[in-house]
């Protein structure tokens, strides 16, 4: 029997047909129940937290107020349009660190903004010098 590659198998499946094409799988039925049942269930647990059942009590409050996963960071720094002024700024962070003003990694995070905006700062001001010292150069070659 000559097969040709990717299709090791003959047609037909001697174990049987397999599975119906356009069939559901078991979570797709699952779901599908959950949402016609959506409504009298989330009443049942309302009706559950209002009776005092912990777990029924934590549902609807994790659905009416959800915890902050990254809350906001309101410091004051100074600009940081040169590496001098990112270096302030990184100073004026660990101070509000060593202050408690924000924990030690939403300090973190902010430092990683500065250090990355000094590298954008550092880059942009290598390519000046090199353009100054290619300018340089060529005009030393058109003394010659």
């Amino acid at each position: 029997m000559n097969l040709p590659r990717g299709r090791p198998f003959p047609p037909g499946n001697p174990g049987g047909p397999g599975r119906p094409k356009g069939s559901r799988n078991r979570t797709t039925r699952a779901q599908k129940l959950l949402e016609e049942h959506s409504e009298a269930i989330v009443r049942k647990c309302v009706i559950q937290a209002m009776k005092g059942h912990p777990t029924a009590l934590r549902l609807c409050m994790e659905r009416l107020m959800p915890v902050l996963r990254n809350p906001f960071v309101k410091l004051k720094l100074p600009l940081t349009k040169t590496a001098q002024q990112v270096g302030a700024a990184s100073e004026r962070l660990v101070q509000d660190i060593a202050a408690g003003r924000i924990t030690p990694t939403e300090g973190e995070k902010v430092i990683n903004v500065l250090m990355q905006r000094l590298r954008t700062i550092e880059g942009v001001e290598l390519e000046k010098r090199i353009e100054k010292l290619e300018e340089a150069t060529e005009a030393q070659r058109r003394e010659r």
